[in-house]
């Protein structure tokens, strides 16, 4: 596939790999010993900006981690409309819903900045599982994360008007990067992304952006934003 790089782990990329691994929930009870023999036999993926890991309707046959770049996850209509529901970065997993009920991936996943994955097909996560059946609830906790979120993003679009949606929406983009002040929109989200993200218009989120300029709590630079105030960013997006 064009923009796609596929190969098991090199001796260069174990370690990384491990790392990351050891900071997933969804990995690290495995122990040292099972994180490294789980790097060993995953697949390893090298994905540049705008190509997709796998499209909605794709089966859902292998489980990922963000080894270092980023991701969106974007959702279709019949019609044709795309929705962005969410953005991943480095140690996050995904694919954990289908590898559990085997049906087809519900939205597909989107490179946004050149990106490294690593997955393992189903039947080496049901291996998996037999050995350490602590895994098990592991996936269930991530099912519950998700679920978290979604109730999270209703409360947002009850309570917070777009603003500060907006400026929730890019303190955690920073700290995905572990960054407490840092750029944003230079890693390839566009204005329209940022707006799919947060359910408002294009327009709308260019106008939010140039409040919280003239405000000081961001700098514009071109595509790429500063947080300046990350403590007047986080008291927009405080529930009244």
């Amino acid at each position: 596939m064009d923009g796609v790089t596929a190969h098991g782990p090199s001796s260069r990329d174990i370690q990384p790999i491990v790392k990351v691994l050891a900071e997933t929930p969804m990995f690290r009870m495995l122990g040292d010993n099972g994180i490294a023999a789980t790097a060993r036999a995953g697949l390893v993926r090298r994905y540049r900006p705008g190509h997709f890991v796998f499209h909605q309707g794709d089966p859902g046959d292998r489980l990922y981690a963000v080894i270092d770049g980023l991701v969106k996850v974007v959702f279709a209509t019949e019609r044709g409309d795309e929705i962005v529901l969410n953005t991943l970065g480095r140690a996050a997993t995904f694919g954990e819903t289908a590898m559990l009920d085997g049906a087809p991936r519900s939205a597909s996943i989107v490179a946004v900045e050149a990106s490294r994955l690593f997955s393992l097909s189903r039947d080496q996560v049901i291996r998996l599982m037999q050995r350490h059946p602590a895994l098990i609830d592991e996936f269930l906790q991530a099912l519950g994360r998700l679920v978290r979120g979604l109730t999270e993003r209703a409360a947002d679009s009850a309570f917070l008007d777009l603003t500060g949606r907006l400026a929730k929406l890019l303190l955690q983009l920073a700290s995905k990067h572990g960054e407490s002040n840092g750029a944003v929109l230079d890693r390839g989200l566009t204005q329209s992304d940022l707006a799919a993200l947060i359910g408002g218009s294009r327009p709308a989120v260019n106008r939010a952006l140039q409040r919280l300029d003239s405000r000081g709590l961001i700098a514009m630079k071109g595509r790429t934003i500063v947080l300046r105030d990350t403590r007047g960013l986080r008291r927009l997006c405080d529930y009244p």
